[in-house]
């Protein structure tokens, strides 16, 4: 059987001109050249950290060095790529990965950015760190621990889990890998109702799929180059795939941009004033853009104060420039002097609501399960105030994915919260933008980032 690159995509418009049926080859290209930052994510063993290894290997990204101490270490035997990213000493004695590992490389194309995220439950906290600034998620499915056989395929929790919060966190494209088909029997049919599987989790749970690619990580199979393109023996499982490589169907997918157009929102990080002594000298506001764009004459909101004023001056790297959009890290010069300080927030007036009651789906980390009535800190941009979760509605059931009554979530459960805090919030919903509606929570007593807050509503 043959698998055509435009049916792994007929799911989703997330992917641009699939290529036609009968056709082999590259996709087509993108517009958008800019730096991809993707994550690997999936259950334990899975393949993630050999799998960027391949990737810096196939690219020639890995230094010289590098390459002399895992040929050492691999005394003859074939290369262990996985360690390229293992960089704690507890990684490569335990053979896991346990913190997220930044690495980077480029293609003809483009630049890429990847995150190896742990498997273990553990460290569900680490990936959720890795997904947070993401464009896309490559979730690694091992085909040697699923029975393809069976009537009904079960993925793994992790899997799900994995998928379920790279979906929430708002990361646009989500790629499943099915890594590991040259070790079956049967790889096309392996793949095949394993894809179906994924496909059919990933509609229940409304998740864009933007593609599912088979891999072999280790070998180095449709990793950077589909079979059509390098025909032989390395190939030889994968002779019925006719999409596209994983590599090329990274270079195609779109970076996540917040909207440049309508309504400014800011959060303040840090600000600077010129010159010396204790006169009027002008102070520059610092911060990265959420949304929306800002030039002199914009007039603009303080918050929490409520106070207006216009802008005078935009800067950007210490240059006096016409205007700054989202994404961007800009300093404002305000025509009037007022009180501002790190954690206020600048946005066009009246656009922004406070609140101090909201709702928010919480995705909790901590080995102590969050509590109704128990107060802890939360951080909204780079303001600090406590809150308590006031009521948790419920508590989503991975498998089912359905909701669950719940008094209280466990570590890496995930639920839906009512939050109160001390201090007015000018939050947003995080579906609309996703440094306005988020927040992360932390144990006043440990110091422990417990938990990430995604705003559904404010009360």
């Amino acid at each position: 059987m043959n698998f055509e690159a435009d049916t792994l995509v007929a799911e989703t418009a997330t992917l641009e001109a699939p290529v036609p049926a009968g056709k082999t080859g590259a996709p087509a290209p993108v517009a958008d050249h800019r730096a991809l930052r993707f994550l690997t994510a999936g259950s334990v063993d899975d393949g993630k950290s050999t799998l960027i290894g391949r990737l810096l290997f196939d690219s020639q990204a890995i230094l010289a060095d590098q390459m002399d101490v895992l040929h050492r270490r691999a005394a003859g035997a074939p290369i262990d790529l996985s360690l390229l990213t293992d960089g704690l000493e507890a990684e490569r004695e335990q053979g896991i990965t346990i913190d997220v590992a930044y690495r980077y490389f480029a293609t003809r194309t483009r630049k890429f950015i990847i995150a190896d995220a742990p498997g273990h439950e553990q460290y569900t906290r680490n990936m959720v760190t890795a997904a947070a600034g993401s464009d896309a998620a490559v979730v690694l499915v091992d085909i040697t621990k699923i029975d393809w056989h069976a009537d009904r395929i079960g993925l793994l929790p992790q899997t799900r889990r994995h998928a379920l919060l790279a979906h929430l966190l708002r990361v646009p494209s989500i790629v499943f890998a099915v890594n590991k088909l040259d070790a079956v029997d049967d790889p096309a049919v392996a793949y095949q109702r394993t894809r179906d599987a994924l496909l059919g989790f990933a509609a229940q749970a409304g998740i864009a799929v933007a593609g599912v690619i088979p891999v072999s990580a280790l070998r180095g199979d449709n990793v950077t180059q589909a079979p059509a393109e390098t025909p032989g023996v390395l190939h030889a499982w994968a002779a019925w795939y006719l999409g596209p490589s994983l590599l090329q169907l990274l270079e195609r997918l779109p970076a996540a941009q917040e909207r440049k157009t309508g309504s400014l929102l800011m959060p303040v990080q840090y600000v600077a004033r010129e010159g010396e002594g204790t006169g009027n000298q002008p102070r520059t506001l610092w911060g990265r853009i959420a949304h929306g764009e800002v030039r002199a004459g914009t007039a603009v909101q303080l918050h929490p104060s409520g106070e207006q004023a216009v802008v005078a001056e935009v800067r950007l790297a210490g240059s006096v420039v016409d205007s700054a959009a989202a994404g961007q890290s800009a300093g404002l010069v305000l025509d009037r002097q007022l009180d501002v300080s790190r954690g206020d927030w600048i946005s066009t007036p009246g656009t922004v609501q406070h609140t101090q009651r909201f709702g928010a789906t919480l995705a909790w980390l901590d080995t102590e399960p969050a509590q109704v009535g128990r107060k802890y800190w939360v951080r909204h941009g780079n303001r600090w105030t406590q809150a308590r979760i006031v009521q948790i509605d419920s508590q989503l059931d991975i498998h089912s994915l359905s909701p669950v009554d719940a008094h209280q979530l466990a570590v890496n459960d995930i639920g839906q919260v009512v939050i109160e805090t001390q201090q007015p919030l000018p939050v947003e919903a995080y579906a609309d933008n996703r440094v306005g509606g988020s927040l992360i929570i932390v144990d006043p007593a440990s110091n422990r980032t417990s938990g990430a807050l995604l705003v559904t509503a404010t009360h």
